[in-house]
């Protein structure tokens, strides 16, 4: 079938998930679309033939499938709106301010029984499908530790201009929560489960409740070790940058920039680099067909079955992040992820 599929929020984000979507070759249409600024409801509309709604309720009746796009704070009225309605729900992550709120949203779309998937998208680049291929060779051994830089400039200026980043009414915290929840999420993806953690954190930018440096220890039930930095600074030229090394015991693996590489591996008796379109054609020597993550999802809103990653995936990343707030606010004290 063609899904209708409307927008909640049409700002940066927003117009991302449009823009991939509009190419993806996917069967879909335009609902509506509702952002408190009117302005940028006009121009998301006008952009790919959306129509303009007047508020939440009239864009959920308008479509099968929503996107919520909205401030974090937003999300759980929003899906609620949704779920009541029977509509099938792609939200932004993180999925609520705080664990309690991610538990109530997981719980709601459970009991609706909709389709829903949170925007850990991460999982379907190519580049990192690729590195989580490479780390489970089992020519490689066990892992040994895994060392994973996340930074990117504060998102209430530049391209991003998400100035209610900055008001933790609206978005609970700062780089941790906000942004590297991707993170937290890849590592348990990428290695497995994690057991404890133990972090710092430290808000150089001054803004109470904003978090904008984060050192986490992390320690896997595997017995292996990994530390995640987490910094929003001020550098306009780094909008969004990753590096995840792995420490095997028979293997060094280093993914430089998510979405297209390079990726690099050192054995005793092997050694390469992949990077762009090499990576997908390895994908595809693996069998394995490269998806977008909001094509993936109206994929299974047509076909009527759940999506992936869906809210209760999204609901341990947000058990991860409270180990590490926890633990934050006891002076790096080790926590359990509970």
């Amino acid at each position: 079938m063609t899904v209708r599929l409307g927008f909640l929020g049409a700002g940066f984000i927003a117009r991302l998930h449009a823009d991939l979507l509009r190419g993806s070759g996917a069967d879909f249409e335009w609902a509506g679309v509702y952002d408190l600024d009117p302005h940028r409801s006009r121009d998301f509309a006008g952009r790919y033939g959306a129509r303009v709604m007047h508020d939440t309720e009239a864009v959920v009746e308008s479509c099968d499938a929503v996107f919520i796009c909205t401030w974090t704070s937003e999300h759980l009225r929003q899906v609620e709106a949704a779920a009541e309605r029977s509509k099938a729900v792609f939200c932004e992550k993180p999925l609520a301010v705080d664990l309690a709120g991610a538990q109530q949203m997981a719980g709601i779309v459970l009991e609706a029984g909709v389709t829903n998937q949170v925007g850990l998208v991460l999982r379907s680049v190519p580049a990192v499908r690729a590195f989580r291929r490479m780390i489970s060779d089992p020519r490689n051994g066990r892992v040994m530790n895994i060392v994973f830089r996340d930074d990117q400039y504060i998102p209430i200026q530049g391209m991003y201009q998400s100035t209610w980043r900055s008001e933790v009414d609206k978005a609970g915290a700062g780089t941790l929560m906000e942004h590297s929840i991707h993170d937290l999420d890849l590592i348990e993806w990428l290695v497995g489960p994690v057991s404890t953690v133990s972090a710092h954190s430290a808000e150089f930018h001054g803004i109470s409740g904003i978090e904008d440096s984060v050192s986490v220890l992390l320690r896997f039930e595997s017995g292996g070790n990994g530390s995640l930095a987490s910094v929003w600074h001020d550098i306009l030229a780094r909008p969004s940058v990753r590096r995840i090394e792995v420490f095997c015991e028979r293997a060094h693996l280093v993914l430089e920039g998510e979405w297209f590489g390079p990726l690099r591996w050192t054995r005793d008796d092997d050694e390469g680099v992949i990077e762009g379109e090499e990576i997908v054609r390895f994908l595809r020597e693996h069998g394995e067909e490269p998806e977008l993550a909001e094509a993936s999802f109206l994929r299974a809103v047509d076909e009527g079955r759940p999506a992936e990653p869906d809210f209760s995936v999204a609901l341990r990343a947000h058990r991860l992040v409270d180990a590490v707030y926890r633990s934050a606010a006891r002076a790096a004290a080790p926590q359990a992820v509970e």
